[in-house]
């Protein structure tokens, strides 16, 4: 059976008989993978602490009818150790795994939402920024890459430039005075630039923001994440805000 090797980014796991389990990944170049690893609930096991969710390795799987099995797996970053000890990281990165797992298919390339779930679980790890911070940029950028950039300057219907204080979700984000749709909502202006910095990876501008423009652009990202998914992430009403 044909042998195979790619970086992967262990995104759940399920029991799977006495000893295995199911093992689903993002990886690099092969897109999201569903795989047995066989024996690692043993204590023996060579790989079992390897495969937990949020960690980033090197996998080397063979090819099966219906489900593919690893053979050998190499650490290349130990995330999972780092976020579990932090409750609040530990939340976002739930969150961030399972909308990944949400906007990618089997068997179909996403090298971009790979690196994206990558960086969001290294900055988590090393407490780079605010945990729910990181989650929002990786939410909006994820949304972005699958197709679904909001708009947080021009008008997203018509285009005319910003800034606008309207921000309607089904429209695509922020939209003019005559754009505008019954039922819009109007967040504060920081709040659509702090969200707009998120998007973009101006750091600076989002570690200063002030915390209730925070938990107003995460209710924002929320709601347009639901919206375009068209069910909720189960995850994200447990993650700690600040």
């Amino acid at each position: 059976m044909p042998l195979y090797r790619d970086e992967a980014v262990v995104l759940r796991t399920h029991k799977l008989g006495e000893a295995d389990r199911i093992i689903t990944a993002l990886t690099r170049t092969r897109g999201k993978i569903r795989t047995v690893a066989k024996g690692v609930r043993r204590t023996s096991s060579r790989f079992g602490s390897r495969l937990e969710p949020f960690m980033v390795v090197d996998l080397q799987c063979y090819e099966g009818r219906n489900l593919d099995t690893v053979t050998q797996a190499v650490t290349l970053a130990p995330h999972g150790d780092a976020i579990c000890r932090d409750y609040t990281a530990y939340t976002a990165a739930t969150a961030v795994v399972e909308t990944c797992d949400r906007l990618t298919e089997e068997a179909l390339p996403a090298t971009q939402q790979y690196l994206l779930v990558a960086g969001a679980m290294a900055a988590l790890a090393a407490r780079e920024h605010d945990p729910g911070l990181v989650l929002d940029a990786y939410l909006l950028r994820a949304l972005s890459v699958a197709g679904w950039a909001p708009s947080f300057g021009d008008c997203a219907k018509c285009g005319a430039p910003g800034p606008h204080r309207a921000f309607n979700i089904a429209a695509g984000g922020a939209v003019c005075l005559v754009c505008r749709p019954p039922g819009s909502a109007a967040p504060a202006s920081e709040t659509l630039a702090l969200l707009s910095a998120l998007l973009t990876g101006n750091w600076a501008l989002a570690d200063a923001s002030n915390p209730v423009h925070q938990r107003e652009g995460s209710g924002l990202v929320a709601a347009f994440l639901q919206w375009h998914l068209e069910r909720g992430v189960r995850s994200l009403p447990m993650v700690e805000r600040a």
